[in-house]
């Protein structure tokens, strides 16, 4: 029974989601901005966290923008309507078009850390449309293993899984993620992880984040240190005509064996995804409860 409604789930899922797969990009981003506001009025508990966390952000840290609290927050689910139609596009096998937009700044520096011959951690958070930074690294000959988690509906997640695995990037899913990571990073792999969301006390360190403490996961650092691969920085913003993917210069860490070298190097990191917020407040996920058990 539990089969045959996962399967009714995804059928109803694809055809909902193929009318605005196959809209032109630009009336179909237009249609995810409607989508944004109307989650923005209807999806009140989210509504509020975000306002809390940007009020409080703007009061002991800072945004730079004259933005009201209120406005960000609008701005970021419309920028979160627009991410989530642009996935509908890409999953429906629709979304090479988006892909051709993006613009890339700075991919020397991926290119150096990759010449030392270690394998290479890209870094980034909930920002912009981040799928399409994994889409757009192996679109263009850079494959990576991204950690995911697997969707409850098997039909869907295989649906899901197929999509960002299209250009040849692979999908490691978090229940025993650790050991594969290892092994694609000392074959000198690349991989991609999103290092801002709140985690348990026991996955990672209490660091500041936008001026309150948070549990931020120590993963990167960890991972850095087992295999000697590279940090790099890499982000996204929406521009006029598409997206821009800025990479930036390899992370210089500690990589010492002891606690304070690894909350240090996490400390590090994570202050380049504290940097893109404050400049692009509109295009983070403030919805996400960043700061609990904190």
């Amino acid at each position: 029974m539990l089969r045959l409604w996962h399967l009714l789930q995804a059928v109803l899922i694809y055809l909902f989601t193929l009318p605005i797969a196959i809209l032109p990009y630009r009336l179909s981003l237009r249609v995810g901005s409607f989508i944004g506001v109307i989650g923005f009025y209807l999806w009140s508990s989210r509504r509020k966290i975000a306002i809390e966390n940007i009020e409080t952000t703007k009061r002991i840290d800072k945004l730079y923008t004259d933005l009201s609290s209120r406005e960000i927050a609008l701005q970021s689910f419309k920028n979160l309507g627009k991410s989530v139609v642009e996935i509908i596009k890409i999953f429906h096998g629709l979304g090479e078009g988006i892909l051709k937009r993006v613009t890339i700044e700075g991919e020397h520096h991926f290119h150096e850390a990759k010449s030392k011959g270690r394998g290479v951690i890209f870094i980034t958070g909930h920002c912009g449309n981040w799928e399409v930074i994994a889409l757009t690294s192996s679109y263009m000959g850079i494959p990576l293993a991204v950690v995911a988690r697997a969707q409850n509906n098997p039909y869907i997640n295989r649906f899901i899984e197929r999509a960002r695995s299209k250009f040849g990037n692979r999908v490691i899913y978090k229940k025993g993620a650790l050991r594969h990571l290892i092994r694609q990073l000392r074959q000198g792999g690349t991989i991609g992880i999103l290092m801002d969301q709140g985690v348990l006390p026991s996955e990672g360190v209490k660091i500041p984040f936008l001026g309150r403490p948070a549990w931020t996961m120590r993963t990167p650092a960890v991972l850095a240190r087992k295999t000697g691969a590279a940090v790099v920085p890499v982000f996204i913003r929406r521009t006029e005509n598409g997206h821009h993917i800025v990479v930036q210069k390899e992370v210089e860490l500690l990589r010492g064996t002891d606690e304070e070298s690894v909350i240090e190097d996490t400390r590090k990191m994570s202050s380049y995804v504290e940097d893109y917020i404050r400049h692009n407040p509109v295009e983070w996920l403030w919805i996400h409860r960043r700061w609990k058990r904190a």
